[in-house]
Order: structure tokens, then sequence, then C-alpha cells
């Protein structure tokens, strides 16, 4: 029996519709994947090779509240389609990688915008603008294939912010999936957020977060 130097950290868990939790391994997220998004962040949105970052898995936030973060004077909201992988692979072509989603849901990327900022002009790493404490929110995870066109929108405090349709993103679901296994070998447990639309801004504390994503669970939510 394995003795441990110090308690093992907690499993990071997301509920499942109609029962169960989904174990979380990694959550991988993608850049700048619909034009218009793109473009209101000064880049050229001619179908590039997607990019990607990514957070901890303790960065998943699935209460109603969701605390705002320290060392930022401007939080974005980012809302998304999130993918949840059921199996894995590597170099996988686009039709072997839609097999390994095991489901979808309604995630927003929380952003510290003015540190992302500042890491971009100085060349250094995007990790504290983008994976801090509960800046991964998340809603149920719906079973079956994901929605590949639909609204997605976000509305704070009954203002609608983001809106578009899941058809005008860059890389579909499926090769977005494809591509990120050509970079890292992919697990069951892996999470990955696909990009946002435009509208992106800031959120302050007290505010109430809506994020709708086709006919998925909503993801509801307030900064506190």
């Amino acid at each position: 029996m394995t003795a441990y130097v110090i308690n093992p950290p907690v499993e990071t868990m997301v509920p499942v519709e109609g029962g169960g939790q989904f174990p979380v391994r990694r959550i991988y997220c993608v850049g700048r994947n619909y034009a218009d998004h793109a473009r209101e962040m000064g880049a050229d949105p001619d179908r590039e090779a997607p990019f990607f970052f990514s957070k901890p898995r303790d960065a998943v936030a699935t209460r109603p509240e969701v605390a705002y973060p320290p060392a930022t004077q401007d939080l974005h909201h980012e809302v998304e389609l999130v993918l949840a992988l059921g199996a894995g692979g590597s170099d996988l072509s686009p039709e072997r990688a839609k097999m390994l989603i095991y489901g979808a849901a309604v995630g927003v990327d929380l952003t510290r915008r003015d540190l992302q900022a500042e890491a971009k002009k100085t060349g250094r790493p995007w990790d504290a603008s983008k994976g801090f404490d509960q800046s991964a929110p998340i809603g149920l995870i719906r079973p079956g294939q994901s929605p590949e066109s639909g609204e997605i929108s976000l509305s704070v405090n009954g203002e609608t912010r983001q809106s578009g349709d899941l058809n005008q993103m860059i890389w579909s679901s499926a090769e977005v999936v494809s591509h990120l296994s050509t970079l890292f070998r992919l697990e069951p447990g892996d999470l990955i957020y696909t990009g946002t639309p435009a509208g992106v801004g800031p959120v302050v504390s007290g505010d109430r977060v809506e994020a709708i994503v086709s006919n998925l669970p909503p993801l509801r939510f307030t900064l506190i």
C-alpha cells in the first residue's frame, strides 16, 4: 500500500447531465477560433493553424458562485463550447478524432486581460492570465456528439455581450481534436475549450453571467 507523505490532491470532477461525474485530466483551450473574435483581437482570421494553451484541471468551477481573481483590473468573459473526451489517441484524422468525444458542455474562459496584454508585449507566457483559480467555469456535460451549429451567446446582468453561431468556427470540433492530437497524446478525461465569438469584455464582482451554447444545459454563475 502506498504511503503518501502529504494528502493527495482532490480529484477534479464535472457533473454529467442525468447523473454521474466526469473526472478531469487536462484542460486545453483553442485561441482565436472565430473570425470575428480574431479580428477584434487584431489577428488575421484566414484559417491559420489553430494554436493552443492550457489551464490546470483545478481551474474548473462548477458552483453558482465564482471568485473574482486577485491581481487584475480587467477580467474578461469568453463563452465557449467545451468538448469532453471519453477516449484517447494521437495523430488522429478528423473522422477518428470525432469518435473520441464523450459529450459537450457550456464553458467560460475567464481571462485577466491586463496580464495577458502585458505578457504579449514582453513575449512572456500567458499562464498567469489564463490559468488562475476558478478560471474555467463549466456547466453540466451532456453525453453524445457535440453540436455543430446553433446559438453561442453570453449575457451579463441580462444584457447580451456575445452572440454567434457554432457554424462560424474556423476549425470544427473534430478538426480541433485532430490538430491537438498531433501535439499531445489525448486521453479520457481531457476537456477542450474550442474558442469564443466576438464581444469579449470586462466583468466585475457582483455580475451575473449566463452562457448558452446550442441546446446544451446553460451555465449560470455570479462573480463574488
